[in-house]
């Protein structure tokens, strides 16, 4: 990270050229590219080393590991269980230990891919809502005042109703949503969800 800010700014201060820099800095004219792009240097990928006997079965390998995540896991497949079907069903020679560290490898590669998934939110139409009520502060005639905010958000849509309130009773929290309910033309079917503890908590909608 040094090396790209120490490029960057004899950029930015001297005006140096990509062939310039990448002499003066003894880097490939790539790296300098890179470093005038970001200033951050992209993640070094590690390869996965395998030996070359395993080479043309590492798909296999990587397919039974993922079929294992939907097993019980009693069924799962040990390096050692691996190593053998390898032996006896695609009649590969090859150190116990070699796959081990493939097996290791793979496992690992992926946990990660999926800790990214993600699951989308989705929501129907007219079914779902979600409730504020927080202090604000406002300058009305010149006078510093705090306030309170309703906000009565359509989770489909994301149309959204905004009152103030002097103050943050539950007359006023309800009558936020009467006032809501009456811009938006009716009530959400589903739930009304309160994002804040307040009087009130959640409530079932009845009928748009």
């Amino acid at each position: 990270m040094e090396q790209f800010e120490r490029i960057r700014r004899d950029r930015r201060d001297e005006g140096l050229s990509i062939r310039a820099l990448s002499e003066k800095h003894k880097v490939h004219r790539r790296t300098v590219r890179q470093a005038l792009v970001d200033a951050t240097p992209p993640a070094r990928k590690v390869p996965v080393r395998v030996a070359p006997v395993l080479g043309p079965h590492v798909a296999t390998v990587r397919r039974w590991l993922i079929a294992d995540q939907d097993v019980p896991p009693k069924q799962r497949h040990t390096a050692r269980r691996v190593w053998q079907r390898l032996v006896e069903e695609e009649g590969v020679v090859v150190a116990e230990s070699s796959v081990r560290a493939l097996v290791g490898e793979l496992r690992r590669e992926i946990f990660d891919q999926s800790l990214q998934v993600k699951v989308p939110q989705t929501h129907a139409p007219a079914q779902e809502a979600e409730v504020d009520f927080g202090e604000f502060a406002a300058v009305i005639g010149g006078v510093r005042m705090k306030l309170w905010m309703f906000i009565l958000r359509l989770s489909y849509s994301g149309k959204a109703v905004h009152i103030a309130y002097a103050n943050q009773a539950q007359e006023s929290f309800l009558d936020g949503h009467v006032a809501a309910f009456e811009r938006l033309g009716g009530v959400p079917a589903g739930m009304i969800r309160a994002r804040l503890p307040h009087p009130g908590g959640s409530a079932r909608g009845a009928g748009a």
